[in-house]
């Protein structure tokens, strides 16, 4: 059996044996449902709103999700590209970037959707500054990770600025931008949801925050779990992505194992 199926089919057993004990322990203890519903109560509330969560709150999210991600990842990795051919852009802009981290990003949230507002500007700067770090922290690592003895190598050779960043740094930095999409892709589900809260109309975020001030647990939980399967959804997207403009890293991987 190959792998991937492998851990596809382990992965099934797991979440199929998690929602047994759930749903067993909701009904054996007689857990009141507005406390934690059981998983056939979940669904049956899911298959129920079917048409707000799927046909308009999951939309509003995944359009953030996809606005404020896409513009993350065309200035980090724009911003990535500057502090590696520039040393004084560098040592004016890195120190801020990660001193930016050092404030809570929940905290920072609010002042974003006080400048932006509560439209959809709001939430997708939000969702930016959820993502934004991830994408170009990676991005630079990846580009400064090349050899330099191969560096100096190409130099002496004569090839140009262009040749070595298509030839050398391009695909060494690859895997580590990859990294960190992955990870800002999880986190801009978020980003999404946490602008949802403070302000919204729309959105799965705001339906569970609706939700729950209703008392009206497996309405929350489906949302929940619609947020979960959508942070899923873009990681495995970006595994895919990886996989078909970093194929060596995939190579690599399977030489280790």
């Amino acid at each position: 059996m190959k792998e991937p199926v492998k851990k596809g089919l382990w992965f099934f057993a797991s979440v199929l044996s998690l929602l047994i004990v759930w749903e067993a322990a909701c009904r054996l203890l007689a857990v009141p449902a507005f406390i934690l519903p059981p998983p056939s109560t979940v669904l049956l509330s899911l298959w129920v709103l079917k048409e707000q969560l799927l046909g308009q709150h999951l939309w509003a999210t995944l359009r953030e999700v996809a606005l404020g991600l896409g513009v993350s990842i065309l200035f980090g990795v724009s911003l990535a590209l500057v502090m590696t051919l520039s040393k004084t852009v560098e040592r004016l802009v890195y120190p801020y970037i990660v001193i930016s981290q050092t404030i809570p990003i929940i905290a920072l949230s609010p002042v974003f959707i006080l400048w932006f507002g509560y439209d959809l500007t709001g939430k997708i700067a939000v969702t930016i500054l959820f993502t934004f770090f991830p994408i170009v922290v990676s991005t630079y690592d990846g580009l400064k990770a090349c050899d330099r003895d191969m560096l100096n190598l190409l130099r002496t050779m004569g090839a140009s600025k262009w040749q070595l960043f298509k030839k050398l740094q391009l695909p060494v930095s690859l895997p580590h931008f990859f990294s960190g999409l992955k990870v800002a892709a999880t986190y801009s589900v978020s980003g999404a949801t946490i602008g949802e809260w403070l302000g919204a109309s729309e959105g799965l975020g705001y339906f569970g925050r609706r939700a729950s001030g209703n008392f009206q647990a497996p309405a929350l939980f489906a949302s929940v779990l619609l947020l979960s399967v959508l942070g899923m959804l873009l990681f495995w997207l970006a595994g895919r992505l990886e996989l078909w403009a970093a194929p060596q890293t995939r190579t690599r991987k399977n030489k280790k194992q």
